[in-house]
């Protein structure tokens, strides 16, 4: 019978089926970070458990780490000590990976698990983290879990799963110079709304899917949790074979032999059914301004506030009306006509070598800098990242345009107490999330591709690259 990728995944991965939606599912990779994996090793020890696969667990400190040069266990957070020190005391005595503070390798998660071979193709991986779908971009099975659901993964290696729906995406055209995968997955939320995914893995496809780079691919299926989606999904290719070769945690010798040849095996078959169907052209497509305060409230960079009076349902002019309150937008303005307050450059969605490399060209080449008045950050994915730019001379050209130059970690993506943007602020960010407060109370938050987050910097207002 033809089976999706979907399919495969599930089946080579369902030690019992429980009823006809409901599996017992092998996790080949956990993955914890300080801010909720500390309460799920926390609990295996409380139960006089202990990790079933040590060697194939994982910890990092990346969400409430500070990013500022010479950083320490001290957080800007209220108790954002005790996250770190707890975790790293649990990670220890559990036996497993932990890439500390000031490890070479420490970073976000979702950089790192792809970045050091950890997530693999055909794999299962869980994170008590809705963005661990954005490794879905090699063709893992990848899917966010909560803490209680961590810690039985950690003691059994296996979790009961609610079977999604199969959901195809597919991506018609070719992306125009200068708009990116972000551009690509705020288009696709914009036309099928947050919700859009709900109940479904999805699969990306098309060509222009395997146009992009892995790391592009990687940002796309980020931000399948803003779809309401279990996760999503892109078919490895050689691309993905190439970007893994040589990675620390990746297989070596003959048996890297046999883990390519089982993935090139990793397709959809030609007859397999989807429960869902959606083709979208971005031949065309303009980069992307997100305007409200969900990425459901996106459009093209150039196009007017949209009018709530206009909108389809009660409930969506409803819902306008309250975003643009709080964005403080005129229906029918130009979000052009708003200055800017801060840019970040950052997070799991777009702090990759490539992103970086990306917005770096366009201040090289341009010769602008941060505009009088506007707070400016780059924070690197991950060490890795960090050290690759470096060596490239990338911070130079951030830090002689007025950027703040920072450590890996997930930094002013999100608001945890700690350090944030000051109310009213008006943002632009990589980040994949701007709901009300997410970067600090009463923080306006525009999300957008790094391209234009560094465009919109020098400019002092949002923009396009495209319009510089």
């Amino acid at each position: 019978m033809p089976e999706t990728l979907f399919d495969k995944l599930w089946r080579e991965h369902e030690v019992r089926r429980l009823s006809d939606s409901r599996s017992l599912i092998y996790v080949d990779r956990i993955f914890l970070h300080e801010r909720t994996g500390s309460v799920a090793l926390a609990s295996l020890e409380q139960g006089g458990r202990r990790v079933r696969q040590r060697a194939h667990t994982f910890c990092t400190m990346d969400h409430i780490v500070d990013t500022l040069p010479g950083r320490g266990d001290d957080t800007l957070m209220p108790g954002g000590r005790d996250f770190i020190v707890t975790t790293r005391s649990s990670a220890r005595a559990a036996g497993i990976q932990l890439f500390d503070i000031n490890d070479r390798d420490q970073g976000i998660v979702h950089v790192i698990s792809p970045e050091l071979g950890i997530a693999l193709p055909g794999t299962t991986l869980v994170c008590p983290d809705s963005h661990t779908c954005t490794l879905g971009g090699l063709g893992a099975l990848a899917w966010g879990v909560g803490s209680t659901e961590a810690a039985h993964a950690l003691a059994t290696s296996t979790l009961r799963v609610q079977r999604p729906q199969n959901h195809r995406v597919t991506f018609q055209g070719q992306l125009s110079p200068g708009t990116t995968a972000k551009d690509m997955i705020l288009f696709t939320i914009r036309e099928l709304s947050a919700a859009g995914g709900a109940g479904h893995a999805l699969e990306f496809s098309g060509e222009a899917i395997r146009e992009l780079s892995v790391e592009g691919r990687l940002t796309l299926c980020n931000m399948a949790t803003e779809l309401s989606a279990f996760t999503a999904l892109i078919a490895p290719d050689d691309k993905v074979i190439r970007y893994l070769e040589g990675r620390p945690f990746a297989p070596r010798g003959s048996l890297w032999q046999s883990a390519t040849a089982h993935w090139q095996t990793l397709v959809s078959d030609p007859d397999a059914r989807f429960d869902a169907e959606t083709r979208l052209s971005v031949a065309g497509l303009k980069p992307q301004l997100s305007w409200g305060t969900s990425p459901e409230h996106s459009m093209d960079w150039d196009d007017s506030v949209p009018d709530p009076e206009q909108a389809p349902t009660g409930a969506t002019r409803d819902a306008w009306r309250r975003a643009q309150d709080y964005m403080d937008l005129r229906p029918g303005s130009r979000l052009g006509d708003y200055p800017l307050d801060a840019a970040f450059m950052g997070s799991c969605t777009n702090s990759r070598l490539s992103d970086l490399r990306l917005a770096a060209d366009f201040l090289a080449q341009s010769g602008q800098r941060v505009a009088p008045g506007v707070k400016a950050l780059c924070v690197p994915g991950s060490g890795g990242v960090k050290r690759a730019a470096e060596a490239e001379g990338l911070h130079h050209v951030f830090t002689e345009a007025g950027f703040e130059w920072r450590e890996p970690g997930c930094s002013l993506c999100f608001y945890a107490g700690g350090e944030g943007f000051g109310p009213g602020s008006r943002v632009v960010s990589t980040t994949n999330r701007n709901f009300e407060g997410r970067q600090g109370p009463g923080v306006r938050t525009h999300l957008a591709s790094p391209l234009s987050v560094v465009a919109s910097a020098c400019a002092g207002h949002l923009v396009a690259a495209e319009a510089v």
